[in-house]
């Protein structure tokens, strides 16, 4: 053969990677659901592989497609008209997929809680692909209206995104960003005025992802109101969807780092219709209580979910290429990065099932009065967990997915051989969504300390660390006792900033020995 006729091939690792079922090829992942499902096992299998079938090629096809630079989403104000439209635009190949996984009825009082985790675990092995952030966004409205809707317009709205339309389910959306605020949402200027049974919402949304949703919920001030409310809107106006948009236009869509396949928007409200959700004095308490503590729950299982595909194609590479004369799988440092990826992925998966069990289990959503000790302290530990497995399971997905980058070489960087540039940025932005480290880190601070004449830090992480390694029981119980007397991290003084450094590392370290001990359950 003439050097010129170099006749190497990637076709074996294709296409081994081609027969890769996300559910079906992964014992670990089975096991988990084996764990969680108990005697419900066999019907939620079925149920799984059913989708996975779909999941592991079509959908995972759809979202290669829709995740070039070309098919990002874009933005149409005006029609040929002059009508001013604001019609977001997104590839047929984003749509399509849409359509099929809201299809599934995810969120339809038919799909019983493990079923669904389940499924969405295969769902976000595909990364964002303009489908995880909807996800959430529907389940959290679907989880506040179950417990408020109380007049006939926001009971269609949760009929419309629970269980279907005309044979298609609507989408959700959360809007609660000002560009004053941030993530500091009882900085909210957004005024809502009453207008009979309904009220009109006027100010600007800084940060409106699922831009293309059919409602949206929405925080803001009702007039002469200090306080947050919260409300449902519907994104085009009644009767007239898809054709006039409720009071509202799309001044223009972000261009982000990762999830670029999401639209992202800046919203002006002008008189937008929308309907109350919950008591008008409660809505921050209802936001964080649910809405975000269920996207938090959902970075977690999505960060389990980005590992795992990461390391299942990473493992498929080295022990298909061959560099130095040997596989890479053979290299003692590859394989010591492999083993550590591997179990990360594996650890994240068991213990972002365990939490949100716990957390249903514990009463998270159901706004029940704490009952006794044992009870309150289960609520606090599910809370408290909700945010810390949050704040370090995302952390932890960027750094496998960088590691997985790093075994793929010079190949782990181009963007079409493989998911995970794609993944790495999606990662990244999940660090962000819903609370970055510190504001995440400072409020279970505040919390604890707040619990502590009830529930002392000793009591705390022996509560979360059941059945975890003694010794490290026992330093994390000292490093939290110490810390947590310290009666804020906000003062500006080189002690409070070495203890902020102490604080990351405890956390950090509790997460990941809760993490082991949920691993060592699996056996």
């Amino acid at each position: 053969m003439s050097i010129r006729e170099n006749l190497y091939s990637f076709d074996a690792f294709l296409d081994e990677r081609r027969r890769i079922d996300y559910y079906a090829s992964d014992d670990f992942l089975q096991a988990v659901v084996r764990r969680f499902a108990g005697d419900a096992f066999p019907a939620v299998d079925a149920a799984v592989r059913e989708l996975s079938a779909r999941a592991s090629t079509r959908w995972r096809d759809l979202a290669d497609a829709a995740a070039t630079p070309d098919r990002r989403p874009y933005l149409v104000q005006w029609d040929a008209h002059h009508h001013r439209v604001d019609r977001v635009c997104r590839p047929a190949e984003t749509e399509a997929m849409e359509r099929e996984v809201f299809g599934e009825g995810l969120f339809s009082s038919r799909t019983d809680l493990v079923t669904r985790l389940a499924k969405l675990f295969v769902i976000y092995q595909n990364g964002e692909a303009c489908i995880a952030c909807p996800l959430v966004c529907t389940e959290g409205m679907v989880a506040v209206l179950e417990r408020f809707a109380d007049r006939p317009e926001t009971v269609a709205i949760l009929e419309h995104v629970k269980e279907g339309r005309d044979g298609r389910s609507a989408v959700g959306a959360q809007f609660l960003t000002e560009i004053q605020g941030g993530s500091d949402v009882p900085a909210n200027v957004v005024e809502a005025v009453g207008d009979g049974g309904a009220w009109r919402l006027h100010g600007t949304k800084f940060f409106c992802s699922v831009a293309h949703a059919d409602y949206a919920m929405v925080t803001a001030r009702p007039r002469g109101s200090s306080d947050v409310a919260l409300f449902v809107m519907p994104m085009w106006e009644p009767g007239r969807e898809g054709d006039r948009r409720n009071g509202l236009t799309i001044d223009r869509l972000k261009w982000k780092m990762g999830t670029s396949e999401l639209p992202t928007a800046e919203i002006t409200l002008d008189g937008a219709i929308a309907w109350p959700v919950g008591p008008l004095d409660r809505g921050l308490a209802n936001v964080v209580g649910i809405v975000l503590t269920l996207s938090r729950l959902t970075v977690g299982l999505a960060s389990a979910a980005f590992m795992t595909r990461a390391v299942r194609e990473t493992v498929a590479y080295a022990r298909f290429r061959d560099v130095f004369g040997r596989r890479i799988d053979e290299f003692p440092m590859a394989q010591a990065q492999l083993e550590d990826t591997t179990r990360a992925a594996r650890r994240t998966t068991a213990a972002a099932f365990k939490v949100y069990r716990l957390f249903r289990e514990s009463g998270g959503l159901s706004g029940a009065p704490d009952t006794g000790f044992e009870a309150r302290r289960r609520r606090l530990e599910a809370r408290e967990l909700v945010m810390l497995q949050k704040v370090v399971s995302s952390e932890d997905s960027t750094s496998v997915v960088r590691e997985a980058i790093a075994i793929f070489g010079g190949q782990g960087a181009v963007e079409d051989f493989s998911c995970l540039p794609r993944l790495f940025r999606d990662s990244m932005v999940n660090e962000l969504w819903e609370g970055p480290r510190n504001v995440l880190l400072t409020q279970v601070h505040r919390d604890l300390r707040k619990a502590a004449d009830w529930c002392p830090p000793r009591s705390f992480v022996e509560g979360i660390l059941a059945g975890a390694d003694p010794a490290t029981v026992a330093r994390l119980s000292i490093e939290f006792a110490e810390l947590l007397s310290l009666p804020s991290l906000a003062t500006r003084d080189a002690a409070t900033v070495a203890a902020c450094r102490r604080w990351d590392a405890a956390c950090r370290d509790l997460v990941h020995a809760y993490q082991d001990a949920a691993l060592r359950e699996m056996g």
